[in-house]
């Protein structure tokens, strides 16, 4: 499966912006997909993932309560509502596929991954 995240920009704190991750292929419903970022000089981090119905998610602490994850399997499509920004949230954002939600929560070595979309929260 192949993937096109989208939707980054600039955004003050407390500020919201959506994800959208497009997948091509016809078996998109059947992969868990999930979102992970990477901060300049930091490791790439596990920020969500959500399983292939879309019945059961996964959020990193940093960000529960503050970000969604959801899917329109008839649009091929993964979605990241991102409310309540913080700069700490600054990072490139990069959506993934994988067989299982858990694959995905381990870091989905081997799984298809978007080529990134940026986002900077502004303090």
């Amino acid at each position: 499966v192949q993937l096109q995240a989208s939707g980054g920009g600039l955004v003050q704190a407390g500020g919201s912006l959506r994800l959208s991750c497009a997948a091509s292929g016809r078996t998109f419903s059947s992969y868990a997909m999930g979102w992970f970022r990477q901060a300049p000089g930091k490791e790439r981090e596990f920020v969500t993932a959500i399983n292939w119905s879309g019945g059961s998610t996964y959020y990193a602490d940093s960000v529960k309560g503050r970000f969604t994850i959801s899917r329109d399997n008839a649009k091929n499509t993964v979605y990241l509502q991102m409310n309540s920004l913080k700069p700490e949230d600054t990072a490139v954002y990069y959506c993934a596929a994988d067989r299982t939600r858990g694959a995905i929560v381990a870091g989905s070595s081997s799984g298809s991954w978007g080529q990134g979309t940026q986002v900077t929260v502004s303090s």
